[in-house]
């Protein structure tokens, strides 16, 4: 019997237990169980720890898996910025990093993340790798505000470029799925960018700013 790709590789590296239990948190208080996928998580720290990161931005925080994994591939000296509309969102993802070990580097800034990034371009803060994996009708404005706010050669990673299916699906033409379709097709055309969406998973976007 074959299996899937995705299985295959889940059975290859089985999650590790801190990880399960903020997915566990998530389902106990019955928030939206749409962490990124545990290869991805692993690939943000690989392409953190491999780029050298220092300044890291999380646009979505939620329960705190993707923080972790990020903060994972940052050296001592590194910091993660995380945005996030919730309160009670960021208050168990910063619980969660504390836990891990990476409370002291980590930053929430609660509120809508378009008025967060505006704050972010006027304070002058410039960011070596972005995590994208939020609510998808702004996406397309995320991916710009990420642009502007990169130092030369930043990396930007975008979750959920598939929506579980419906961006692949002529017939869907809701909001988040036009404008997550808008999000890759800049992400695969703008000149500013050299990419490549990953099709695995709910598809991964990553892209270096030239």
């Amino acid at each position: 019997m074959m299996t899937s790709p995705e299985d295959y590789v889940s059975g290859l590296y089985p999650e590790d237990g801190e990880l399960l239990a903020v997915k566990d948190k998530i389902k106990e208080l019955g928030m939206p169980e749409v962490s990124v996928a545990p290869a991805y998580g692993r690939l943000l720290t690989l392409l953190v720890q491999t780029a050298g990161a220092k300044e890291v931005l999380e646009i979505g925080a939620l329960g705190g898996y993707s923080g972790i994994c990020l903060c994972r591939g940052l050296s001592r000296d590194g910091r993660l910025t995380s945005l996030e509309l919730k309160e009670e969102y960021a208050s168990l993802a910063g619980s969660h990093l504390e836990k891990a070990g990476f409370g002291a580097q980590v930053e929430y800034r609660l509120g809508p993340a378009a008025e967060s990034l505006e704050r972010l371009k006027l304070e002058g803060r410039r960011f070596d790798f972005f995590f994208i994996d939020a609510d998808k009708e702004n996406y397309p404005l995320y991916l710009e505000y990420a642009i502007q706010l990169s130092n030369p050669g930043a990396l930007i990673a975008g979750d959920n470029c598939f929506l579980r299916g419906r961006t692949l699906d002529s017939g869907k033409q809701g909001p988040s799925v036009q404008a997550v379709r808008r999000f890759n097709e800049t992400i695969a055309g703008d000149e500013r960018l050299t990419s490549v969406l990953l099709p695995a998973y709910d598809g991964l976007v990553l892209a270096r700013v030239k």
